[in-house]
């Protein structure tokens, strides 16, 4: 069974790196993630990033990028990547307006071309999903399925977040194993069991964590990413409740 490596969305501590980003990295450096999923490079340039993260033994595994930077400047975006030393790209979310059928469809030509300009560069361009991607279209399919379905498996690899695929009423599990080789970034989430079904600790609410885990130890997963979207206690203490769940089942 590989060990595969946790990372941590750094989104969750939006807050605390607005204030102080290198000090926020400190933190979970000593926490003991193994790596970051960015989401903005507070304020410093891609070389001055990459500095800080060697220093604190932290990989920039991947970068999630607004759909509207990946559109207009690419280039720019997979040059920062590079300098990072980071393998993925990721297609993070789409706003309302962007969510018609007629949208999807644009979307899948625009991940199928930006997909071929990161792959050439040795850097793989994921998508991430909410839950209105699990809605169905007119064709049957749900956008998520569509978007997987009319994309080059080459080129576009999928982030499956735990948390949203459950909270669509879907088996998380049965969404890795049916897309096998595409899978290589996860989030994992979990949700209370109330009828809030809000975002929880690892290990304190209701997603099959277990299934998703044992699979994914067999498959082509390269890294758990945890994040926790909102929390009720402070969110340090949130990630290090989700990482101490993780290291005492032996992930």
């Amino acid at each position: 069974m590989k060990q595969i490596p946790v990372a941590l969305q750094m989104y969750t501590l939006r807050n605390e790196a607005e204030k102080d980003f290198r000090g926020t990295l400190q933190k979970v450096a000593e926490l003991g993630y193994d790596g970051v999923e960015l989401a903005g490079y507070g304020g410093l340039t891609s070389k001055e990033l990459k500095n800080t993260l060697d220093d604190l033994g932290l990989q920039a595994v991947s970068s999630h990028i607004p759909l509207s930077e990946l559109r207009s400047s690419v280039d720019d975006v997979i040059n920062d990547q590079l300098e990072l030393g980071s393998r993925y790209i990721v297609c993070p979310y789409l706003s309302p307006e962007e969510r018609s059928e007629e949208e999807y469809f644009r979307l899948i030509d625009d991940l199928n071309s930006i997909g071929a300009k990161c792959f050439q560069a040795g850097i793989t361009l994921c998508y991430h999903h909410h839950e209105f991607e699990l809605a169905t279209l007119s064709n049957g399919k749900t956008a998520l399925e569509t978007i997987l379905s009319e994309t080059n498996p080459h080129w576009v690899k999928a982030e499956f977040d735990i948390y949203w695929l459950t909270y669509a009423g879907e088996q998380p599990v049965e969404w890795l194993k049916r897309y096998q080789g595409r899978t290589p970034l996860v989030h994992l989430k979990d949700m209370t069991t109330d009828g809030e079904r809000f975002f929880a600790e690892l290990g304190s609410g209701g997603v099959d964590l277990g299934s998703v885990l044992d699979f994914g130890a067999h498959s082509d997963v390269d890294w758990w990413i945890v994040e926790q979207d909102d929390s009720k206690i402070p969110p340090i203490d949130s990630v290090r409740k989700s990482l101490e769940y993780l290291r005492q089942i032996k992930v």
